[in-house]
């Protein structure tokens, strides 16, 4: 079943950046293929976010057991969850400069 997430996802964002890849020219976009430009960068940060909070739970839950099973260890688990937490919100963070790019910094926009 996950596969086939991943295979129908992956054709959603290839269908939504088919107007660019197939440009004759880079001189304007036209309405259609700038809605495909917002729309995938919209799912971009939308599925970045998501994925990033769910790492991020399980990175928790993680913690907590860790500590719950031994509390003598707590501040060194505690100093690599902050810094896991760190790295994943980094990914984020690069998942929204590219949707930004994407808006507004396009070379393919007018």
């Amino acid at each position: 079943m996950r596969k086939i997430i991943v295979f129908a996802l992956t054709l959603i964002g290839m269908l939504c950046m088919a107007s660019m890849a197939f440009a004759a020219d880079a001189a304007v976009l036209d309405a259609a293929a700038l809605g495909n430009v917002c729309l995938a960068a919209g799912l971009g940060i939308g599925f970045a976010a998501c994925g990033c909070g769910v790492g991020m739970g399980l990175g928790l839950r993680g913690a907590c057991d860790g500590v719950a099973r031994n509390p003598e260890v707590s501040g060194k688990i505690t100093g690599t969850m902050i810094l896991a937490f760190a790295f994943i919100e980094s990914l984020a963070i690069y998942a929204l400069v590219i949707s930004f790019i994407l808006l507004y910094a396009n070379p393919y926009v007018g």
